[in-house]
């Protein structure tokens, strides 16, 4: 999701080239100070409006009168709705911007309100009964909002008239119910405008037929996938239109692009290129996900671009910004953000979206290895800042659409799940969690794609996603190791930049290369500090390298070797639990002797104060699911509890 259009092009920039040219981020902050205010004047409607609760909306038919070359709509939109509780009364959000003349309503008119809430309430002459499918009427005209609708020129002075809604912006246009809980079923665009322009919009076009009295454009455009309110675009000028097919099986890939981008043969190319990452994702991330209808783009008039369901608005034509778009399809418009804390749902996806780009067709592994080290950089530029944005940030703009958080953080994070669960587990729980049948065509939110996970890997990702969803910062490691014949041992210690996550379990990737060119791939799972391993390595090790493909975020980790290491210290201080995540019993692997053991909240509370023997079992079964810290000889140890 996406309201700052400039912004997201600076973002992109940011994300490859940070740290080879500051001027992207002053760039993006000012482009984020310009395309954020519209956001601002949405922000107070939050992400629900109360008053749309007791309905849900399962069609729209949009029937406009526009010219690109004049700023004014006229014409109805019809909406057919379902109660879901007897009602009196209904509103539909619509700015205030649009003027209201008639409400229809079988083969009658209803009296309205306009209210200043940028609502209109429409009253009933009796009670609708819940679950009875109704329909109504409502005629309107007006200049909508600029934030919204945009108008202005592109070639020799040719009209261009196009849309952007996200995230609160459906309402300048069309009465609609824009909150994120429910999504419209279908929905029908028929657009008259002079014979001379074409109408891009969602879904199949249905029909083009011109008036032979008055020479008007009756295009017809139909969507039968159920649509978030802020996904609804259309773009009208005099388009090229360039269609072929894509996907396998073949589906429609149609764009509406200007006459001048027509005659540029690298945007051409690059637009063609879609057919190629459509490839990629359909491997990776399944089928595209509307492929009874179309996918493609129409451009407009606001920069960079928007995911609109089936049809992506641009103004630019970057590979990395088609495969955003395009990624945006399953994970933002099949599965959409239930509220605008979740956003990283929408964004972190898409974003992640790029790296399978860039590393499967876009670029050299060297180069991908130094986008990866630009995305770090970026993402630990500063000390905090959490991916899941709180209730307390919702009215700060920036904070929503953070590119360091929102974005790139949110996008590694997927990488460090692929890391943690393999490519082939990681891609088909991917495949899961927008295929799931309560979840496909549907709002969701963070705690749903966790759960989801659980059921396709029968990980528990609670912890996981306490540190790196709603905990903020990175760890950063001090990594030493010794070898003594064929074993090599490594003492880690972490800190952690902020203090909102007390340590950060993580499967540690490590690369063993020998004096003979020899090579080992470890993964060392750190969930204690000061943790000790000891891996067999049959050659002399020559160096030791950490995060050899940056699999993780971390920051200034440091690897040397120490002499100094025995065993005799790994014996004493190797201090485990396991298993951790565990539901009833706990075993402390590294004691010597009966020993005393603390558990506390994360809180601080203490929660119980024992002894352990070795190999004995430590009972958990009644403490309440949740995090913990235990305590052995002055040895943190976080464990999870089922």
């Amino acid at each position: 999701m996406r309201k700052f259009y400039l912004l997201v092009l600076g973002i992109f920039i940011v994300q490859q080239f940070y740290g080879q040219n500051g001027n992207h981020n002053v760039e993006m902050k000012e482009w984020a100070e310009k395309e954020m205010k519209s956001f601002t004047q949405k922000m107070g409607a939050g992400n629900i409006n109360p008053n749309t609760l007791n309905y849900d909306l399962q069609y729209q038919r949009m029937d406009l009168n526009i010219n690109p070359a004049v700023y004014f709509v006229s014409g109805s939109v019809t909406s057919h709705f379902k109660p879901n509780q007897d009602m009196g009364s209904i509103y539909f959000d619509l700015t205030n911007l649009l003027t209201v003349s008639q409400v229809q309503y079988h083969g009658g008119n209803l009296p309205f309100q306009q209210l200043s809430t940028q609502e209109i309430k429409i009253d009933f002459p009796a009670s609708l009964p819940a679950n009875v499918l109704d329909s109504l009427t409502i005629h309107y005209s007006g200049a909508p909002a600029g934030n919204t609708v945009m108008v202005g020129t592109q070639g020799p002075n040719i009209p261009i008239f196009s849309t952007l809604s996200e995230p609160y912006g459906a309402q300048d246009w069309f009465p609609t119910k824009q909150s994120l809980n429910d999504k419209i079923e279908r929905f029908d665009f028929k657009i008259t405008t002079p014979s001379q322009y074409s109408v891009a919009a969602n879904g199949k076009l249905m029909s083009e037929i011109i008036s032979p009295t008055t020479g008007q454009k009756l295009t017809f455009w139909r969507t039968m996938y159920p649509t978030a309110a802020y996904l609804i675009a259309l773009s009208i000028t005099n388009f090229a239109k360039m269609n072929s097919t894509i996907g396998n099986p073949p589906f429609p890939f149609v764009n509406y692009i200007y006459p001048a981008t027509a005659g540029d043969a690298e945007k051409i190319a690059n637009i063609q290129w879609t057919g190629q990452i459509m490839d990629v994702f359909e491997t990776y991330f399944g089928p595209y996900p509307f492929r009874n209808e179309k996918y493609g783009h129409m451009e407009y008039i606001n920069g960079g671009g928007m995911e609109h369901q089936t049809m992506s608005s641009m103004i630019g034509w970057p590979k990395y910004l088609i495969a955003h778009e395009l990624a945006h399809q399953w994970f933002g418009d099949k599965v959409t953000c239930a509220k605008w804390n979740d956003i990283w749902l929408n964004e972190g996806f898409a974003n992640f979206g790029e790296h399978v780009a860039n590393e499967k067709l876009i670029m050299s592994n060297d180069e991908f290895m130094n986008y990866l080290v630009g995305q770090i950089n970026y993402i630990t530029s500063s000390a905090g800042g959490a991916v899941y944005v709180p209730d307390a940030q919702l009215s700060n703009i920036n904070r929503i659409f953070d590119s360091r958080l929102t974005y790139a953080k949110g996008g590694y994070v997927l990488r460090m799940l692929k890391w943690i669960l393999g490519d082939d587990v990681f891609y088909q729980a991917l495949k899961d969690y927008h295929q799931r049948p309560a979840l496909a065509y549907n709002y969701v939110n963070t705690a749903d794609f966790k759960a989801s996970l659980l059921q396709s890997t029968g990980k528990d990702f609670t912890e996981f996603f306490n540190d790196w969803i709603y905990g903020e910062g990175y760890p950063t490691y001090a990594i030493k190791w010794m070898q003594v014949g064929n074993q090599i041992t490594f003492k880690v210690s972490q800190t952690q930049s902020s203090a909102t996550v007390s340590f950060f379990e993580m499967p540690l990737p490590v690369k063993v290369t020998g004096t003979g060119g020899q090579t080992a791939y470890l993964v060392l799972n750190n969930n204690s500090n000061n943790q000790y391993f000891t891996e067999n390595i049959p050659f002399t090790v020559a160096n030791v390298q950490f995060n050899y493909e940056y699999q993780i975020v971390e920051k200034n980790s440091t690897v040397v070797q120490d002499n100094t290491l025995s065993v005799s210290s790994v014996e004493k201080e190797n201090f485990g639990l396991y298993p951790n995540p565990a539901k009833n019993e706990l075993y402390l692997r590294g004691l010597d002797k009966e020993t005393e053991y603390s558990i506390h909240a994360l809180d601080g509370k203490l929660i119980r104060r024992s002894t352990c023997k070795p190999g004995r079992a430590i009972q958990i079964g009644e403490l309440v699911p949740g995090a913990y810290m235990m305590t052995v000889k002055e040895r943190h140890i976080k464990f999870i509890k089922h």
